[in-house]
C-alpha cells in the first residue's frame, strides 16, 4: 500500500513538473533577477548611477523644485524618496485619466535627470515575473499561480517520493553519466532550499489572494465593484476630500514629516504626496518606510495641506498585517544585504532544481522514445531549452539593447523602452526555435550563445558609460560593479556547461570527463 501511493506521487511529481515546469523556471528566473532588481536599473540607466543621497534631505526644497513641472490640470503629484538601493528622487504626477512615466531626479542639485527609454528591471522584469506580460482576463497571473500550485505540489509529493531524501543531500556525482548526476543535484538544491522554495511559493500565493480567492473577502463585504472598492479601503488605507475648487497654501513638508516621525516613533516616510494641489482643501499623504522592517507596513498620515493639521492616519488590521509580513518575505524591500544574498542563491538553487528535473527526464526517456518513435521528448526538450536557456537569452539581449540602442531609437511607433521589450521577445522566440529545429545540440549552442552575450553586455556597458568592473568598484558603484560581476560569472558558467556538454551514449547528453 505504501509503495503504490509513493508510486502515485512519483507519477504526481513527474507531470506536475512536465506540465508547468517551464512557467516555473520563468517564474523562479525573473524572480531572483528581481532581488537586485534596483541594482540592474542602476546597470541600464547610466545618468542614475549617483553617489548615495544625503541622510536629511528637505520636503520642501524638493516640493519648490517640482512645482514647475506640476500642471494646473493635476489631481495629484509624488515624490517617492532615495534609499539606500535607489539614490535618485521619483518624482510623477496624474492629471485627468492618464499617469505620465516617472521622471528622476538628483536629490542634491534638484535637477531632473535626461529621459533613460528604458523600462528597466523594475518596470519590466519584475511586472513579467508575476503576470508574464499577459493582461487579458488577467491570464499571466493565472498561469503564474497554476505553476505556483504545481510548486507546492512538486515540493510536498518529492519529499514523499524520495525515502532517503536526507542521505541524498550528502549524495553529489558529479563525474557520473549526466542523469545520475543531474539527479543528485536536483535533490541537493530540492532539500537544502526546500525550506524556501515553500515559503517564496506559498507567499507568492497569497500576495494574489483577492485574485485566486475573491470568496475570503466576497463573503463579508459582497460581490461587484463597490464591495471591492469597501474592501481595498479598510484593508489597505483609504481617505479623500473633494476639491473646494478655491486657491489654496502648503504649509511646510518638513514640519509634517517631522510631526509623522514623532507619530511613527521615529519612522520615516518614503514618499509624499500631495492630492489637489493649490485648492484650499489641498491635502498632504505621508506613508511609512518598511527598509528596516520584513513587514510591509500600510502606516499612512493624511495632513491638511494648508495647515499641517492631522486629518486622518492609517495602520493595517491583524490580519492586514500577517498578509503584509507574508508579502514582505517575499517582496524583501527591506535592507539587509546579506539576507538579500541568501535570496539570490537560494533562487539560484530554484532555477537548478527545475532545470535539472527536466534533465533527468529527458535522460531517462530519449532512448526509449526514439525506439519508439514519440514526439514527447522533441516537444518537452523544446519546451525546457526555449524556457531555460532561452529565457536566460532573452534577458541578455534585453540587457545588450540597453546598451546598444540610440538614446532617440524608434520604430513603427515603438519607442526605446518599447523596442528593449521587442528584444527580449524576439530573442525568445529565437531560441524556442532554435531549439525544435536543432534538437538536442540546442544545448551546448545556447550555452555558447549565453556566454558571449553575458561578456559582450560587460564590455558594452564599459565602451558606452566608461564603467568597468575596476572603475566602478574604485568610485564605490558596487551596484554596477556587482552587476557585471555577475554577468562574468554567468559567462564563465556558460562556458564550462558549452565545453563540457557532448553527445554519447544513444544520443543522451552527458558530461564529459
Amino acid at each position: 500500500m505504501e509503495e503504490t501511493f509513493r508510486k502515485s506521487m512519483a507519477w504526481l511529481h513527474t507531470w506536475a513538473g512536465v506540465v508547468l515546469g517551464s512557467v516555473l523556471f520563468v517564474v523562479f528566473w525573473t524572480g531572483t533577477l528581481c532581488v537586485f532588481d534596483r541594482e540592474l536599473d542602476r546597470w541600464m540607466m547610466p545618468a542614475t548611477r549617483l553617489p548615495s543621497a544625503p541622510a536629511q534631505l528637505s520636503l520642501d526644497s524638493i516640493a519648490r523644485a517640482v512645482a514647475p513641472a506640476v500642471p494646473a490640470r493635476a489631481s495629484q503629484w509624488r515624490v517617492d524618496l532615495p534609499t539606500e538601493r535607489v539614490p535618485v528622487l521619483r518624482f510623477t504626477y496624474k492629471a485627468g485619466a492618464d499617469e505620465v512615466a516617472p521622471r528622476q531626479m538628483d536629490p542634491v542639485r534638484h535637477v531632473f535627470l535626461p529621459e533613460q527609454g528604458t523600462p528597466g528591471a523594475t518596470g519590466f522584469l519584475y511586472p513579467f515575473h508575476y503576470g508574464l506580460q499577459l493582461k487579458w482576463l488577467e491570464l499571466g497571473k493565472w498561469l503564474v499561480g497554476a505553476a505556483g500550485m504545481a510548486m507546492l505540489v512538486l515540493l510536498v509529493s518529492g519529499v514523499i517520493v524520495h525515502r532517503k531524501i536526507f542521505a541524498q543531500f550528502f549524495t553529489f556525482r558529479p563525474r557520473k553519466s549526466l542523469q545520475r548526476s543531474a539527479l543528485d543535484l536536483h535533490n541537493l538544491t530540492g532539500v537544502l532550499a526546500l525550506p524556501f522554495h515553500f515559503a517564496i511559493t506559498l507567499s507568492g500565493l497569497v500576495i494574489f489572494i483577492t485574485i485566486y480567492f475573491p470568496q475570503a473577502y466576497q463573503g463579508a463585504y459582497g460581490d461587484g465593484k463597490g464591495a471591492r472598492v469597501a474592501f481595498t479601503a479598510e484593508a489597505y488605507g483609504k481617505f479623500s476630500r473633494p476639491k473646494a475648487d478655491a486657491p489654496g497654501t502648503l504649509a511646510s513638508l518638513d514640519a509634517m514629516a517631522a510631526h509623522a516621525e514623532r507619530e511613527w516613533a521615529g519612522g520615516r516616510p518614503y514618499f509624499v504626496r500631495v492630492w489637489h494641489p493649490g485648492d484650499a482643501n489641498s491635502y498632504v499623504e505621508l506613508r511609512r518606510s518598511y527598509a528596516r522592517d520584513v513587514t510591509m507596513n500600510l502606516d499612512q498620515i493624511y495632513f491638511d495641506a494648508a495647515t499641517g493639521a492631522i486629518l486622518n492616519r492609517f495602520e493595517a488590521a491583524p490580519v492586514m498585517s500577517v498578509q503584509r509580513f507574508i508579502s514582505g518575505m517575499h517582496f524583501i524591500q527591506f535592507e539587509h544585504w546579506l539576507l538579500r544574498w541568501l535570496y539570490f542563491g537560494a533562487g539560484l538553487a530554484g532555477c537548478v532544481l527545475i532545470g535539472t528535473g527536466f534533465v533527468v527526464w529527458l535522460a531517462a526517456r530519449r532512448a526509449r522514445h526514439a525506439e519508439k518513435r514519440l514526439a514527447g521528448v522533441r516537444i518537452v526538450e523544446g519546451l525546457a531549452v526555449g524556457s531555460m536557456t532561452g529565457v536566460i537569452i532573452a534577458t541578455l539581449a534585453f540587457l545588450a539593447a540597453n546598451r546598444l540602442l540610440p538614446a532617440d531609437a524608434a520604430y513603427a511607433g515603438t519607442d526605446r523602452a518599447g523596442l528593449e521589450v521587442c528584444t527580449f521577445h524576439l530573442a525568445w522566440i529565437v531560441a524556442f526555435v532554435h531549439a525544435w529545429v536543432r534538437g538536442m545540440r540546442t544545448w551546448r549552442e545556447q550555452a555558447w550563445a549565453i556566454c558571449l552575450l553575458a561578456a559582450a553586455c560587460v564590455v558594452l556597458n564599459a565602451v558606452t558609460t566608461g564603467d568597468h568592473p575596476l572603475r566602478a568598484v574604485a568610485a564605490g558603484n558596487l551596484a554596477v560593479a556587482g552587476v557585471d560581476a555577475m554577468l562574468l560569472l554567468l559567462a564563465c558558467t556558460a562556458a564550462w556547461a558549452g565545453s563540457r556538454a557532448g553527445d554519447r551514449d544513444q544520443g543522451t547528453i552527458v558530461m564529459n570527463r
